[in-house]
């Protein structure tokens, strides 16, 4: 073994930095042995220090990195090396041959280097048929720059844009009726609690799989009427359907998590998953049988989360690019300069309603709404409730977009947001759906 491979880990970090520059052969020997040393760190450091040179003579030695027994950081690095010489030549004879390596790590460099090239119809036909790869991220990447157009997307100039047929419209309807009349791109930000399946306030399902076929059909046209890469955050916890006698069991279903799989499949993109906390004195008491037995088998703890599920519509585009679509004064004044939460983790107190038996504490409808909209956005929420949504994005100067099917709840909205019914709209169905008219 040499030398520069049997090197501690501290004296070839040293020997990289005083050889960082390659200003001799002998200081290019020193960095290409250091390749194999035994620390992954070392050997991708020492290949990023060769990558400067773009040495094409040593081509071979790259490609035996890269074909050899080694970590897949040292074979990624020696990928990117070949793709950083931006070499036509290389590209073809061997990048191209890349493709089909087993790691999608290796497949992902090999499309990097590559797309310097995609003018050449070579390159290009080549790649678009990796459009149908096995992972997804190989594929968003050959989606995103070759079939832009499979995406629904906003101009910048009208992305912050609020429509006036939607804005300040509170309607009492069905959710999936309404919102099938609602242009595409119209709504910057969806935050919602579905009915839970088969609670005594809403609609009884025939099962389980009617009710999470009913979401799919809501959050799938909640899809089309979210602009460009804004959001979608879902409020879900498992529930519990009481057994029908004491020969039975009761039955628990996970909500958030049956969910999820149907909204990835719509195109939405999962974000964040925000666990809300209740004091325990707040919740239902499951732990008592156990607590008072103790025997194993029966432990139930007392559920005292919540899941925010933070989805974001698929785009081509960077946050970046949503907030450069507003004027610089609208996100200086969006800023979120007061507390702001720090982790996943949201403590807040329920709140209670004499009317709604589930409604939407506040302080969580003010964090959703001040960390995923501007001032001025479109704030929507297809099973309304008892309005607490509306009240908080009014507060915060944004606009709003509610519908809620129960006539007793859509009267307690009306009645929570008596302060703002000047700028409001109180619509039944009918009536929003002919125009307003």
């Amino acid at each position: 073994m040499k030398l520069m491979e049997t090197l501690s880990v501290q004296k070839a970090k040293q020997v990289l930095k005083d050889n960082s520059n390659l200003e001799n052969d002998e200081q290019i020997k020193m960095v290409k042995e250091l390749v194999f040393h035994e620390n992954t760190e070392i050997a991708v450091t020492a290949l990023k220090i060769l990558g400067k040179l773009k040495d094409k003579e040593n081509v071979n030695f790259y490609l035996s990195i890269i074909n050899g027994e080694y970590e897949e950081k040292v074979r990624k690095e020696a990928v990117s090396v070949l793709g950083r010489m931006r070499d036509y030549n290389i590209a073809v004879n061997y990048l191209l041959n890349l493709l089909d390596d087993r790691n999608p790590e290796i497949v992902l460099q090999a499309i990097r280097g590559l797309l310097v090239f995609k003018s050449k119809t070579e390159i290009t036909d080549t790649l678009k048929q990796l459009i149908n790869h096995k992972n997804e991220i190989v594929r968003d990447i050959i989606e995103k720059e070759f079939f832009p157009n499979s995406f629904d997307f906003d101009t910048k100039k009208d992305h912050s844009i609020v429509k006036k047929e939607y804005m300040n419209k509170i309607i009492n309807g069905d959710a999936l009726k309404i919102l099938r009349s609602v242009e595409n791109n119209s709504i910057h930000l969806t935050f919602t609690s579905p009915p839970y399946y088969n609670a005594r306030d809403y609609s009884i399902y025939s099962s389980y799989e009617e009710y999470l076929d009913f979401l799919e059909e809501v959050f799938s046209e909640v899809y089309r009427v979210t602009k460009d890469g804004r959001f979608l955050i879902v409020n879900t916890s498992p529930i519990i359907i009481p057994r029908v006698g004491r020969k039975y069991s009761s039955k628990r279903y996970p909500i958030p998590y049956d969910l999820h799989g149907r909204l990835v499949k719509q195109g939405w993109e999962f974000i964040d998953d925000i666990i809300w906390v209740k004091p325990e004195a707040s919740v239902k008491n499951r732990i008592g049988g156990f607590q008072q037995f103790r025997k194993p088998l029966m432990y139930k703890p007392n559920a005292v989360t919540e899941q925010l599920m933070v989805y974001r519509k698929k785009s081509n585009r960077l946050i970046d690019w949503n907030i450069r679509a507003y004027e610089d004064e609208v996100v200086e004044a969006s800023k979120v300069l007061t507390d702001f939460e720090t982790t996943n983790v949201w403590e807040i107190d329920p709140v209670y309603d004499k009317v709604h038996s589930a409604v939407f504490p506040k302080k969580l409808c003010d964090n959703v709404v001040k960390y995923y909209s501007m001032k001025g956005d479109l704030v929507f929420d297809p099973f309304a409730g008892s309005g607490t949504l509306a009240k908080s994005a009014l507060s915060l100067e944004r606009k709003v977009f509610m519908t809620e099917i129960s006539k007793e709840y859509f009267e307690r909205i009306m009645e929570n947001l008596s302060d703002y019914a000047m700028e409001l709209e109180f619509l039944d169905e009918e009536t929003f759906l002919q125009g307003g008219k």
